[in-house]
């Protein structure tokens, strides 16, 4: 019972973070990807590299430049001497706007994915009964595109559940603070703390097993949807 006790901290912390992340992620992510799929710009592939670069980049480059730009040098600095602090990293929200930066495509790119799958002809009969472009996206796109929404919401937060370098390079391993379930681990083991790392391990392995059966069977729903 103590063990578990003791690793409720580091649960809760994760919990918190991928909940904020997965919420802030669906609102920056959902027009943004509307746009990947129905902007006919030509550069639109620029902006959709950048945002697929936390995908294939060394999470401690990623972690590495975001601690410079959260450190008290970098806008980080500037945002947290508003409220008299010097820097945003190694704090809770240092690590939001880190999980933000490290889960964006791992949402942005399902959601690309169901907006194009939508195509035009829905949204052209929106338009012939007279429906205003905003109107046409609430009423019509969002929702035939819902079960891609369902994906990156559910793929931002495994992945800013499990994620552990870019949480290490700018947050560490705070308790209370910025110690998540992926930190707490490797903390437990250099402390040799097994039977707090194997609970911990464990959790992972099924929330793990959980996310991979929740996505087989959202994408066996869009395919009856498309079907």
């Amino acid at each position: 019972m103590d063990a578990f006790s003791h690793v409720w901290q580091p649960v809760r912390l994760t919990l918190e973070l991928a909940a904020i992340t997965t919420a802030a992620l669906l609102v920056i992510a959902t027009p943004l990807a509307w746009w990947l799929a129905r902007s006919k710009a030509g550069w639109k592939e620029i902006v959709a590299a950048v945002v697929q670069l936390p995908m294939v980049l060394p999470p401690t480059v990623l972690g590495f430049y975001l601690l410079i730009a959260l450190g008290p040098d970098g806008p980080g600095g500037w945002v947290a001497s508003l409220w008299g602090a010097r820097t945003l990293a190694f704090t809770f929200w240092g690590l939001v706007i880190g999980s933000i930066f490290a889960s964006m495509p791992f949402v942005v790119q399902p959601i690309r994915n169901a907006f194009a799958a939508v195509g035009d002809r829905p949204m052209e009969v929106a338009a012939t009964l007279r429906a205003s472009p905003a109107r046409a996206f609430w009423t019509v796109a969002l929702p035939l595109a819902s079960p891609g929404l369902l994906s990156g919401a559910v793929l931002g937060f495994a992945h800013t559940v499990g994620e552990f370098g870019v949480v290490l390079m700018i947050g560490g391993a705070i308790p209370g603070r910025t110690k998540v379930m992926s930190t707490a681990i490797f903390d437990y083991v250099e402390t040799m703390q097994w039977r707090e790392a194997n609970i911990l391990a464990g959790l992972m392995v099924a929330f793990a097993f959980v996310v991979i059966l929740s996505m087989i069977l959202i994408e066996k729903r869009f395919a009856r949807m498309r079907g």
